[in-house]
């Protein structure tokens, strides 16, 4: 029998939207509410920067139809002054606020900084730790070359790996580590952050998403390039390209 078709999620890193853009997002309320008549999905990053009450994750969910999905970063503390070592109650504190999201949290991003190298016994015991509290879709961007190796650990527990672009490690531009979910972190190249995308590279990116669709696999895109509103600009155009 054939595979299910797995659902495409396009969308941009934050809701904000250009005034530009503004005819595109029609409709009344707020910028979540019509940035969601566009899009089915939006990655938090504040959540990397600071805490949310339960009832603004509760208010974000009511907010946008049933079938939206956010996807949430994972704090600082834990990546980067942490080091994903002896986290466990900042974890639980993370995941008893971004729960009140119910079904609509769709995934957890776990970006780590650029100094942090692959230690096996370290990341098994953190990822081991996430796991016994959240059986979701877990994704990582890890952005230290060791990383690569991390692969077996990744598969065994269903963790997949963002295809970053710009990426320091070897073929992190695709998809890698458990494949049951792709999911493309798109931070403008050259210039990060802020370079928009070219027809020929959307056009391509499409292709690459409907194929994994075809076979089965849950898949995100999220542009990143925010820093002149070319995120936004880039996702409608893509999800034109997939209609």
């Amino acid at each position: 029998m054939a595979a299910q078709p797995g659902l495409i999620h396009i969308g941009c890193a934050g809701w904000s939207l250009p005034r530009e853009h503004w005819p595109a997002f029609t409709g009344q309320g707020t910028h979540l509410q019509r940035y969601a008549t566009q899009f089915p999905c939006v990655e938090i990053n504040s959540s990397f920067y600071r805490p949310h009450r339960p009832q603004t994750y509760q208010r974000w969910a009511e907010s946008v139809p049933d079938a939206f999905r956010f996807s949430l970063k994972l704090p600082k503390t834990i990546t980067h002054e942490h080091r994903l070592q002896g986290c466990e109650d900042l974890l639980d504190q993370f995941l008893a606020q971004c729960l009140y999201l119910g079904t609509r949290l769709g995934c957890i991003l776990v970006q780590l900084p650029p100094t942090l190298a692959y230690d096996p016994i370290s990341a098994r015991r953190f990822f081991l730790t996430v796991r016994e509290r959240y059986a979701g879709a877990l994704v990582l961007e890890p952005r230290h070359a060791s990383w690569s190796d991390a692969k077996p650990l990744l598969v065994e527990l269903h963790i997949s790996r963002a295809a970053a672009d710009p990426s320091p490690i070897a073929n992190g531009e695709v998809p890698g580590g458990w494949p049951g979910v792709q999911y493309w972190r798109l931070h403008g190249s050259p210039r990060i952050y802020y370079s928009a995308y070219e027809p020929l590279f959307l056009q391509q990116l499409a292709l690459k998403l409907q194929a994994a669709a075809r076979d089965g696999i849950d898949t995100w895109c999220i542009f990143d390039n925010t820093a002149e509103g070319h995120a936004i600009c880039n996702a409608l155009t893509l999800k034109k390209l997939l209609a």
